[in-house]
């Protein structure tokens, strides 16, 4: 199989469509770059983990993943997997794929639709991600297999003439991300579960018309906005 080659998640890139669509099987569909994704609810992902009906993909960053992943899930970034040996080059095409991520589903969203780019057949995205899998305390590996997913919300405001794009953070250090969606209105929110923060760790926030560096500290106080 030829996959497709590795690219960085732009800031700009308007991947997102229009949630309500239904596919074959009955779940929602969101479009990724192009691409109908079916969303699968947690209920039914769960029975297909009981009945070792599954594989699962952790689509965010390898410290994310060491710190915590779902139990014999394997580490396949967003938005194309590795560069060089990606565990899903070994499955077979029929194999059916769960990908997941914690925001609920933007990254599993757009690595499920990569994976269906590259010719496999059954693949679904965690429509209420990873925190709804650790609330309800389904298994779970990883060096902080015992302690909380860490949670900081970020409020901000962009052009309203941006709806529908992205706005990502993203710690330069260890590469971790999470990306926000701009509303009509210009308004974003977003919940970084970031590992090994601290109140003056600097944070990149890219948005289509800005970027700002700031300490989580002045990230999460009130409002970000151009200055």
């Amino acid at each position: 199989m030829r996959r497709r080659q590795f690219l960085a998640v732009g800031a700009t890139a308007t991947t997102v469509g229009t949630a309500g669509c239904f596919g074959d099987d009955g779940y929602p569909t969101e479009t990724f770059e192009g691409t109908d994704v079916p969303l699968a609810p947690l209920e039914d992902v769960y029975e297909w983990y009981e009945d070792d009906d599954a594989r699962f993909v952790d689509t965010r960053t390898q410290i994310e993943y060491d710190d915590l992943h779902i139990a014999g899930a394997v580490y396949s970034p967003a938005e194309h997997g590795l560069e060089a040996d990606d565990p899903t080059e070994e499955w077979s095409t029929d194999a059916r794929i769960v990908t997941y991520c914690i925001c609920p589903h933007t990254l599993a969203g757009l690595r499920a639709a990569s994976l269906i780019d590259d010719g496999y057949e059954d693949v679904y995205a965690l429509d209420e991600g990873l925190q709804a899998w650790y609330e309800e305390g389904y298994p779970m590996e990883g060096e902080e297999v015992q302690g909380r997913l860490p949670a900081y919300d970020v409020r901000g405001e962009a052009d309203p003439a941006h709806a529908g794009e992205f706005v990502w953070v993203r710690e330069p250090e260890t590469g971790q991300r999470e990306p926000g969606t701009i509303e009509e209105d210009g308004s974003y929110e977003l919940t970084l579960h970031f590992s090994e923060l601290t109140e003056e760790t600097v944070l990149e926030l890219e948005a289509p018309d800005y970027t700002r560096e700031l300490t989580l500290a002045e990230l999460t106080d009130g409002v970000v906005t151009a200055e």
